[in-house]
Formats: structure tokens, sequence, C-alpha cells
């Protein structure tokens, strides 16, 4: 059976496609160059490239992380700010009150 070669497969170009747009290929060459620029290559450099591109998945996990939790401090700051106002004005409230107990005229 003879193969001839025709255009490109239009299922490869739709899953090519498919994994430009999911960053998939930036991904992979980003850790392919970044394998390329050692120095002292690993020994192990499927090793290396689950590191790279577990590091890669960890990152965006680690930014969704710490954006909720900056989101959760930003709040947790405003409502202790509001309770520091409410504090400070009851404080003032006790303060202008005389010793003796009696009422100030």
């Amino acid at each position: 059976m003879a193969h001839y070669k025709q255009g490109p497969d239009p299922k490869r170009e739709q899953f090519r496609r498919y994994l430009e747009k999911a960053g998939v290929v930036d991904s992979l060459t980003s850790v392919l160059v970044s394998l390329y620029e050692q120095q002292e290559k690993p020994n192990n450099a499927l090793e290396f490239v689950k590191q790279q591109l577990g590091a890669v998945g960890k990152t965006s996990e680690d930014a969704e992380a710490l954006q909720q939790e900056v989101i959760n401090l930003r709040q947790k700051c405003a409502r202790l700010a509001g309770e520091n106002k409410e504090l400070k004005a009851k404080l003032q409230r006790y303060e202008s009150v005389p010793e003796d107990g009696g009422t100030a005229n």
C-alpha cells in the first residue's frame, strides 16, 4: 500500500492549533530552550523536563492561591480598620466623661 503525501491532515492541524492556543507549545519550547541553555546537562533530561513543567503548572496554582489570599487579607484589613475606627470613637466618648461619674454640662 503506497502512502501518498497529501496536504496537512486536518485533524493534526486542528490538534496543533489546540496545543498552541492552550499554551502547550510555548511551555514545551520554553522548557526545551532552558534544557539547551544548561551549562551542565542534567543526567536525566526527562526528569528535568518533568520538573520544569511541574514548576510551570504550580506557578499558576500558586498565583491563584496568592491572589485569593490577597483578597482575603484586604477584606480582613478593611474590616479591622472599621472596627478600629469604632473602638476609637467609643474610647473618645469614655474619655470625655468626667471621672466622678457625672455628666459634663
